[in-house]
């Protein structure tokens, strides 16, 4: 029996030819289109040991974004993937090497894995994060400039104090702003994607106010009019900064079932 692990970048359609051709992975690793007869369903894998790959901050961002690569590149050729997270492997087991155990785990859950996707084929993720500008939003203000104006040629100490009042104007003003549009943005934007799920900004500027932060589930076809969308959110506020991300494979609306004994870890991408 084979003692090689697998390590699984995504799952995917069984398709004809190799959309694994030419693609590398982690550390240029070759990659392959492991098949599971019957069922449709494929995966993308490399062999190696049952180790995790372990390393600096530096270098694991690197693996992330090799594998990250190999999953669009593949996932362009076929339309539909779900990805893994990172350090996703299944070892072999006491009486099945890693092909069998991943090709059974792939056989018992066939119909569910298979659905989802198709729900997700010709689907794309886009992140978009709208944000206010605090000092942009009270430029046409008359407080904050008679403000500004008066901490000319004052004392230290009174500038500090009229520029924490300041602070307060701009801080009250975009965070009305930023809610004022929030519930707009968010129904524009739903009649043209399929799903929106609220993310967390891992980096939050204080000079900013947020409106939304989203990853997007959007048919191929309409990728444009959400930036059209966005465009004319960004046009009609001044104050708005729109970040505009993608397009992605469907991280975010990944969901699978746990996997086969030491690939319990086996999970998507997120």
């Amino acid at each position: 029996m084979n003692d090689s692990a697998l390590y699984v970048y995504a799952l995917l359609p069984d398709v004809p030819g190799d959309p694994a051709d030419g693609v590398t992975g982690l550390d240029d690793r070759t990659l392959r289109v492991l098949r599971a007869p019957g069922t449709g369903l494929a995966a993308l894998v490399h062999d190696g040991p049952a180790e995790p790959f372990e390393g600096g901050d530096e270098t694991v961002r690197r693996w992330v974004v090799e594998q990250d690569r190999a999953v669009v590149a593949v996932w362009e050729r076929t339309g539909a993937v779900l990805p893994m997270t990172f350090n996703v492997l299944v070892a072999p087991g006491p009486e099945a090497g890693a092909e069998e155990r991943l090709c059974a785990w792939l056989g018992e859950r066939a119909e569910e894995l298979s659905g989802r996707l198709r729900e997700l084929d010709g689907r794309a993720e886009l992140r978009v994060e709208l944000t206010v500008n605090r000092e942009a939003a009270t430029g046409d203000d008359e407080r904050a400039r008679a403000l500004e104006a008066e901490m000319a040629g004052r004392s230290p100490g009174m500038r500090r104090l009229l520029a924490k009042k300041l602070e307060g104007l701009r801080k009250e003003a975009s965070e009305r702003l930023a809610d004022s549009i929030h519930a707009d943005v968010r129904r524009r934007l739903a009649a043209v994607v399929e799903d929106i799920r609220d993310r967390t900004r891992s980096v939050r500027d204080p000079r900013e106010a947020e409106v939304m932060s989203a990853a997007l589930l959007v048919p191929s076809t309409e990728i444009e009019t959400v930036g059209t969308v966005l465009a004319d959110v960004q046009d009609s506020h001044p104050a708005v900064r729109v970040r505009f991300l993608g397009p992605w494979p469907p991280y975010s609306f990944t969901e699978l079932p746990a996997g086969p004994g030491a690939a319990e870890d086996v999970t998507p991408a997120g």
